[in-house]
């Protein structure tokens, strides 16, 4: 490709109301153009990006097994109905009327839009198992869209269904996705981990994401260094360890005038924070519940939903609070509270002996609590708190540590979740009717595309993994215009690393030297040739690559050879 053939948009400034770095670096370097409030055109430049994203993650679908199709992206209200997301999906729906006044969405997801299609073409289990797959624009209205293509309102989806005659069949096709995943982010050159996920709005038992590891990333995961074992913190297991001592000191009131949370109690105390107990009060359903966590740990909101008999939950209010306990917020504890009110203890916190919690009187606390001699043992016991650092990791095999990812891909086991809802059914060897067991699995590709330039960026732009780059070669003359022996030499290897294969860009625009560098940077265009005059007349020309701290001279004769190595090699 020849940059006066192309069309090149970048900007020295990002848009004011860019946040996240690939949001800047995107509009900067022209991959995309804002339309609307979370609506963004895909350039030229950008969407060579995508469709590279695009055909490798065909290419692993394909080499899955996978079967791609396309279903239209406009919906009909009935088929979410059967289901009963038509009501609950909630305000992320987009929904739309006909002329003739009839309901549709603008999709967001196509789990009823395939089971309505295997329900009507699958009838007998030898035409099982089935795996289909589409690349499409979904659309969600995001509450407030921003941080670019990261959290777009319309965006670009590959979503995968399966469909199987048991459970078995389900995890044998769930294990290859998770295999094909992971060849995508791997090809795309791309850190990532797989973790182990809650399914949410989808549904099902197993779910694991795949997130592209970055500081930016909106999520929190587990994960140990000493194995494979990583989970989304909403799913990681917090284990406790030890039993619990024995009690050495009688319980007793202290002074806490000001002191309403557990970091202030330990200072006043000075003790750790680890030494007590904060009660955070619930409403469950309509119990009155105190959830009882080590005061320097944090309830996990997913967890605790699932409890046993804890369906909805909120926290209570202060009125709530005072008409409970008979005490503010701030000075509130486990010890002497009624029977009508439910105790559920963190494993953290049952293994814990002479502790520190509120005393459920205005400005005092409780020293030396325990266990059976000076509150019950709780009601219930379960983990309820996010990990830590430095907590064991649940496979045995080392400690967690913990990092900040992006969600680029998700893999589920619906089960029958959708096939029982729409009678998506099949005839099994004796001729009986069998509900069909389904997979669903997503990649965000134009999520992938942010969540590659926030792992890859520095003060020049864009670093691009090789598989990913808009070009694989930026090819920048000095002097095109003034001198017949650059031009001559440009265009030789111009058309050599074009028979080669090589994805190359001559920069034919006659822009100064540093306006092509610095836009070759700013586009992450891994390797750059500079040729000039000067190098020529020694037979050399300039090799310098993306992230490299010199350029290094190369013989003129011997640069398509080594850039064919070096893009090997990447």
């Amino acid at each position: 490709m020849r940059a006066s053939q192309f069309f090149i948009a970048t900007q020295k400034e990002a848009p004011s109301d860019a946040e996240l770095i690939s949001h800047k670096l995107m509009v900067r370097a022209g991959l995309i153009k804002k339309l609307g409030s979370g609506l963004y055109s895909w350039m030229p430049l950008g969407l060579r990006v995508l469709r590279k994203v695009e055909n490798i993650v065909r290419d692993e679908m394909n080499k899955a097994g996978a079967l791609e199709l396309l279903m239209p992206a406009v919906q009909p209200k009935e088929l979410w109905e059967e289901t009963g997301r038509w009501a609950v999906f909630g305000p992320q729906m987009l929904k739309i009327r006909d002329r003739h006044e009839r309901d549709f969405c603008f999709g967001p997801t196509h789990e009823e839009v395939i089971t309505d299609i295997a329900r009507k073409e699958i009838s007998s289990y030898k035409q099982l198992p089935l795996n289909f797959y589409q690349i499409q624009t979904k659309f969600r209205d995001e509450i407030r869209p921003r941080f670019g293509v990261m959290r777009a309102r319309e965006f670009l989806m590959k979503d995968a269904y399966s469909f199987h005659t048991s459970a078995d069949c389900l995890v044998n096709t769930y294990n290859t996705m998770h295999t094909a995943y992971s060849n995508v982010f791997t090809r795309l050159g791309l850190k990532f981990r797989a973790v182990r996920a809650d399914s949410g709005a989808i549904g099902g038992d197993g779910s694991q994401e795949f997130h592209v590891l970055a500081d930016s990333g909106e999520d929190a995961l587990a994960y140990c260094e000493q194995s494979e074992y990583a989970a989304n913190v909403e799913m990681a297991e917090a284990i406790a360890t030890g039993s619990r001592a024995a009690a050495t000191e009688t319980m007793h009131e202290v002074d806490t005038p000001k002191q309403t949370s557990c970091e202030d109690v330990a200072k006043l105390l000075e003790i750790p924070v680890s030494k007590t107990v904060k009660s955070v009060a619930l409403m469950v359903d309509d119990v009155f519940t105190l959830a009882l966590l080590r005061g320097d740990h944090q309830l996990n909101e997913i967890k605790f939903g699932k409890i046993e008999g804890v369906q909805n939950f909120r926290l209570a209010t202060e009125e709530e609070i005072r008409g409970n306990l008979g005490c503010p917020p701030g000075f509130i504890g486990p010890v002497g509270v009624s029977g009508q009110v439910r105790v559920i203890a963190d494993k953290t916190v049952a293994l814990m002996s002479d502790f520190v919690c509120g005393a459920n009187k205005p400005k005092f606390h409780l020293a030396s609590v325990n266990f059976g001699r000076d509150l019950a043992e709780p009601s219930v016991v379960a983990d309820i708190r996010n990990v830590v650092e430095g907590d064991a990791s649940p496979d045995g095999k080392g400690t967690l540590s913990l990092c900040r990812g992006i969600e680029v891909g998700h893999i589920f086991q619906l089960g029958t979740k959708y096939s029982e809802a729409m009678q998506a059914t099949y005839l099994d060897e004796n001729g009986q009717s069998q509900v069909m067991q389904m997979g669903c699995y997503g990649i965000g590709v134009s999520r992938i595309v942010g969540a590659a330039i926030e792992q890859g960026n520095d003060d020049k732009g864009i670093i691009f993994p090789r598989n990913m780059a808009p070009f694989d070669v930026v090819i920048c003359p000095i002097g095109l215009d003034k001198s017949e022996a650059v031009k001559q030499a440009a265009e030789d290897i111009y058309r050599q690393l074009q028979q080669a294969g090589v994805d190359v860009l001559l920069d034919d625009r006659v822009e100064r030297p540093g306006v092509m560098f610095a836009e070759s940077d700013l586009m992450g265009i891994p390797h750059r040739l500079v040729i000039g005059d000067r190098g020529l007349a020694e037979g050399k020309v300039e090799y310098k690559g993306r992230t490299d701290a010199e350029a290094q001279n190369l013989q003129a004769t011997d640069c398509v050879t080594f850039l064919r190595d070096k893009l090997g090699q990447s």
